[in-house]
């Protein structure tokens, strides 16, 4: 009788064990995004098994339903940017294709542009290239002597203008050229830069390194060597480098069990935190506060027109807030990600511009003056890479070309630059001039009626489609014809540098409006009442599951080949003639 009491015991131990185990499942699940994006392990499975298909010349130029005639005009204007390409361009494309098979990012690059099944004939007809000889103040120029207004940014780098730049690479080689490339001993200016670091950051000690994922590598694993705990946060969509550590979803082929990615702006999330005991780390890359729960925008995923941003200051402020406390309480180290906006955002980069103190902060970019670079810093007792009770208890990291003399002493020229009264007064109305900068060109583009909005954090802007299209990924191709030039990312971010004039702001306004224009006047903004969003992605996933399962055409949903069977009646020979000066509101 005692034995089964015993066993009656155990079974509701077990029991509540296990529901207990449910529960907390449950919280995790309901602290993710509903989106593929927030659930990284099923959107890795579901992008092995997408299957590439490409459209065909017959029918590249009407996937919308678009009536003959538009399409007409459309590989019209496809073959006149090609043209204009191929003679401004001529030496620029061949370098470019002459290495393309040789340089893995280049092939990469060139091939995710746009929405793959459009690849391979834009590719063979509109080839783009990116070699670049001589920079000056927020201009780029190509191997053929033109020169473009840089929205690039270099990825980041370019905080204050390519002059700026240079002089911090040209002061800073006068500084340590008697050493050399020494390494392992430090040249002297080390002490200043990491004076001023600590300044910026409100925080105790400093490791360099190569890049910003080398240092947010060491970030993490330092938090989890402190705490003793195995797992870190980040937050859905953002994006913290190329180490699979950090990017559990699709690009990662290593199935990683250490990561929750959890929503944005969450109560959900927060309650994640609040309970559960194996969180070393969460990560914040502030610039998610312009897309919460999205990826960085690029060109490439412009299926539809439903790209969006939106930047709420003070409640993500709140929300970083709540994070930071709950952080304090919970032993769980809160690492701010600023290799992208330190030093944009406010002379204290994202922990100035929201208010927010983080225990460990990592920068890159503009903080090498020109260089590469990836720093670390940490409170005393996070950075610590030992243990002073057991000796053999330790977090080994050590780069062969961490605190390379040239790099020091570039960075110390920037350091040096950026506390100057001229700099400093910019930090201080650089908000303000970017907001007021972005409403006047979204009057403009208002003004002239083309179907589009800029957003903008700060001097980082988005360009936002406000009319449903399939091709709006064209439009990167008008803005490089009209004289900007852009990542490979397209349009999902402009980085603007702070040196940019009020004048040379309004030729930068005259180039995306002469661009947009021309891209409604060669029909690639066609509209009709069936042309939706929703309809546009039902198509979409008709023709990828078709190329998978051909014989399920019949059965999938295809709402824009009907739509185009209705807009191509008998169509007359005068109704063949491309015009190509024709407005698309008068055609089709």
């Amino acid at each position: 009788m005692q034995i089964s009491y015993i066993i009656y015991f155990v079974i509701i131990l077990l029991g509540c064990y296990l529901v207990s185990r449910l529960l907390t499942r449950l919280q995790l699940s309901r602290a993710k995004h509903p989106s593929l994006r927030g659930h990284s392990k099923w959107s890795r499975r579901i992008a092995a098994k997408i299957p590439f298909f490409s459209y065909s010349d017959s029918e590249y130029f009407n996937t919308d339903g678009a009536p003959t005639k538009v399409a007409l005009l459309r590989r019209a204007a496809m073959q006149k940017l090609q043209d204009n390409l191929a003679k401004q361009s001529a030496d620029t494309l061949a370098y470019c294709e002459s290495i393309e098979r040789s340089i893995s990012d280049v092939r990469f690059t060139s091939h995710y542009r746009i929405p793959f099944p459009y690849r391979n004939l834009l590719s063979k007809t509109l080839k783009l290239g990116s070699i670049a000889d001589e920079s000056k103040g927020n201009q780029i120029k190509d191997l053929d002597g033109n020169w473009r207004y840089d929205l690039s940014g270099s990825y980041g780098v370019n905080v204050f203008g390519y002059d700026f730049y240079k002089k911090c690479m040209h002061q800073g080689a006068e500084k340590t050229k008697l050493l050399g490339p020494v390494l392992g001993a430090y040249h002297p200016v080390i002490a200043e830069n990491v004076a001023q670091i600590k300044k910026v950051s409100g925080l105790d000690e400093v490791s360099f390194h190569m890049s910003g994922t080398e240092a947010v590598m060491q970030a993490v694993r330092l938090a989890r060597y402190h705490t003793g705990k195995t797992h870190l946060v980040r937050l859905c969509g953002a994006y913290h480098g190329w180490w699979d550590g950090v990017q559990p979803g699709i690009g990662n082929n290593r199935k990683t069990h250490d990561v929750y990615t959890l929503a944005d702006l969450s109560e959900h999330t927060l309650d994640v935190l609040k309970t559960r005991k194996d969180i070393a780390c969460i990560l914040i890359n502030p610039l998610q506060a312009f897309h919460p729960n999205a990826d960085s925008a690029s060109d490439v995923s412009l299926i539809a027109s439903d790209r969006h941003t939106h930047f709420d200051k003070t409640a993500y402020s709140q929300w970083l807030g709540k994070i930071r406390d709950i952080c304090t309480q919970k032993n769980i180290v809160l690492i701010f990600d600023e290799v992208f906006t330190g030093f944009r955002l406010s002379y204290r980069g994202a922990q100035g511009f929201f208010g927010i103190q983080a225990d460990m902060v990592t920068y890159g970019k503009t903080l090498g003056g020109g260089y590469p670079v990836g720093v670390l810093v940490g409170t005393h007792s996070l950075m610590k890479r030992f243990k002073d009770a057991k000796p053999v208890d330790v977090s080994f990291a050590r780069g062969t070309f961490n605190s390379h003399p040239s790099v020091m002493g570039a960075m110390h020229e920037f350091l040096r630059l950026i506390q100057l009264p001229d700099i400093q007064a910019l930090y201080q109305t650089s908000e303000a001039l970017w907001n007021e900068r972005v409403a006047r060109l979204n009057q403009r583009l208002i003004a002239e009626q083309v179907p589009l909005k800029i957003t903008n954090m700060h001097s980082i802007l988005s360009v936002i489609y406000t009319q449903p299209s399939r091709y709006n990924w064209m439009l990167q191709f008008y803005l490089r014809d009209a004289g900007l030039e852009l990542s490979w990312t397209g349009t999902g971010r402009f980085i603007m540098s702070l040196s940019y004039t009020d004048a040379e702001f309004e030729k930068v306004i005259e180039c995306i409006v002469t661009a947009a224009k021309q891209m409604l006047q060669d029909g690639w903004w066609w509209s009709s009442d069936g042309l939706t969003n929703k309809a546009i992605k039902r198509q979409f996933l008709g023709d990828m599951l078709t190329a998978r399962f051909p014989l399920l055409r019949p059965f999938l949903p295809a709402p824009l080949r009907k739509l185009k069977s209705q807009n191509n009646p008998e169509l007359s020979k005068s109704e063949l003639v491309v015009q190509p000066n024709n407005n698309t509101s008068q055609v089709g």
